[in-house]
């Protein structure tokens, strides 16, 4: 994709108004040009049309300059706008498993850098159309002077572009890779701002992060950024030498050649020497018009692979039954690869059945496989083979939105957002569930609208809970929630949350270490290594 497909498609009548004016306003650019060298060479043109040509398209440039700009920033702001929308959307609809292998620096620096390199490339493009056209204007002017003349500034021209094309191509190169670094380095701004207290507490770790990591990186970044900006400012600098060594075949060698009027000469002198800065100009805009382009191939293939991994939209009419009775897990498996691992970890074949209103513990040591189990349960992963069954019916492409309504959960890596989206009429709900999380001191809620999420991690969990309360689904899943609380409201979640959940006909799974409590659950499944160990019922 470029940049003019894609403004047409955005909207082809703003998008050619916008590059019309902007060539009407260069062409007048070089109008004024021809004006100012017949009056200099006292052309017997009448005063009064020469005074009225040159107000006039002063006029028509300053009017549609403007206009070409103004056109151009709602276009370059309205693609923006829709690129973020789309790519959030993209992302939203984009499986969690193939998210977590783009991983979220790629992510934010397509939604921030990419993007913004877009919409910078769109403001310039009525200077660079402009410029263009001042360029196209002069030279056909400049042939109208002379055509004998024209020919060798345009061999000049010609040979300028030949190096600049050049230049150029290992400019964009160089860009290109500048892309890549930028990506690397998002990646430790993510871990500056994520492990901040771990670099704080170990002086080796944060030298030799600070040194062989992000230093590193964003030394190759700057070399990278300095080598493309170094061959279009080479580019840039023939292109302006060559000018003025054509000025100066014009000044002292063609006379010696052939007889050419002063007037000529003095003409193609001066419109050269006003050439010079669009021609510059035209120079200059290429490093991030060549940005830009990268920046959409980029979006191009994050948009692609989004698609290819999106989830279908709820488009079948077959709902649940509201109280289900049965979910089961046949032959249930999955799979990935970590970075550095010859072996992929693999969970299953997963055989498990489950009914309404039970309390299940999922135990087992790190690595065993618990968390993947409690994402595939809720739908979040997908089975690379077996099938997940509700009450009889397979859960699908077609159906598996639906099928994840079914449950709220709260991660080990939850986030916790600071207003109570997609609930509405629960400020007194949730005014009740605040006390009952000894929360209603810290916190108030106000229009669904959290005062604070400044708070430690386990009150920050139980903001989470409150969340999860509100929903009010008929599934619950808390994966380590108690581990980062005190013992009193440990005992608390494990005595008489959970119980109360339960009461209400709930069918909550609990992911857990605290076995000094599996007594409360109605069952308890241990994994070990991706494959279940133990099932019973208590």
């Amino acid at each position: 994709m470029n940049l003019i497909w894609l403004l047409l498609r955005e909207s082809w009548a703003s998008a050619i108004a916008s590059l019309v004016t902007g060539s009407i306003s260069g062409a007048s650019a070089a109008g004024i040009i021809a004006i100012v060298n017949a009056t200099l060479n006292e052309t017997p043109l009448p005063q009064t049309l020469l005074v009225g040509g040159f107000v006039f398209l002063c006029l028509v440039q300053f009017v549609t300059r403007i206009a070409s700009q103004i056109l151009l920033s709602h276009l370059g702001n309205g693609i923006s706008l829709k690129l973020r929308i789309l790519l959030s959307q993209r992302i939203l609809a984009s499986s969690l498993r193939h998210l977590e292998e783009i991983g979220a620096p790629t992510l934010m620096a397509s939604l921030t850098e990419d993007i913004t390199s877009i919409t910078t490339a769109i403001v310039i493009i009525p200077f660079f159309c402009g410029n263009i056209a001042i360029v196209v204007g002069c030279v056909i002017y400049l042939g109208l002077l002379s055509w004998k003349v024209l020919l060798i500034f345009l061999v000049t021209l010609f040979f300028s572009i030949f190096i600049i094309q050049f230049l150029q191509l290992k400019g964009f190169a160089a860009l290109q890779s500048v892309r890549k670094e930028q990506d690397r380095l998002f990646a430790h701004y993510k871990t500056l701002t994520e492990g901040i207290k771990e670099l704080k507490l170990h002086g080796d770790r944060r030298q030799a992060f600070l040194k062989e990591d992000l230093k590193l990186t964003a030394i190759s970044l700057r070399n990278q950024q300095v080598a493309g900006e170094k061959f279009f400012a080479v580019g840039a600098s023939v292109a302006n030498t060559l000018l003025f060594l054509g000025v100066g075949v014009l000044l002292f060698i063609l006379p010696s050649i052939q007889t050419v009027s002063i007037a000529i000469i003095s003409s193609y002198v001066l419109t050269l020497i006003y050439l010079n800065n669009y021609l510059t100009g035209i120079l200059q805009f290429l490093p991030g018009l060549s940005r830009a382009k990268i920046a959409l191939d980029k979006i191009d293939r994050l948009g692609l692979q989004l698609e290819e991994n999106a989830e279908n939209p709820v488009t079948s009419t077959n709902n649940f039954n509201s109280s289900w009775q049965s979910l089961q897990l046949k032959e249930v498996t999955h799979s990935y690869r970590g970075e550095k691992e010859d072996r992929g970890f693999i969970l299953g074949k997963i055989n498990l059945s489950f009914t309404a209103g039970e309390l299940v513990f999922i135990v087992g040591g790190n690595g065993s496989g618990k968390s993947t189990l409690a994402k595939l349960i809720t739908g979040l992963y997908i089975p690379e083979s077996g099938k997940i069954i509700l009450d009889r019916q397979p859960i699908n492409d077609e159906n598996r939105d639906r099928y994840r309504d079914y449950f709220t959960a709260v991660f080990s890596d939850f986030y916790l957002f600071d207003r109570l989206l997609g609930l509405n009429d629960i400020d007194a709900r949730a005014k009740e569930y605040l006390e009952k999380l000894q929360l209603d001191r810290k916190v108030k809620i106000v229009d669904g609208v959290l005062s604070t999420t400044d708070l430690s991690q386990g009150q920050r969990k139980r903001l989470a809970l409150l969340t999860a309360y509100l929903e009010d689904r008929s599934i619950y899943l808390f994966d380590e929630w108690a581990s980062d609380q005190d013992p009193i409201f440990k005992k608390t979640f494990y005595k008489e949350l959970l119980p109360e959940l339960k009461s209400k006909g709930k069918t909550v799974f609990v992911i857990s270490h605290d076995d000094r409590y599996f007594e409360v659950a109605d069952r308890i499944i241990k994994l070990d290594y991706g494959q279940v160990v133990e099932d019973r019922y208590l």
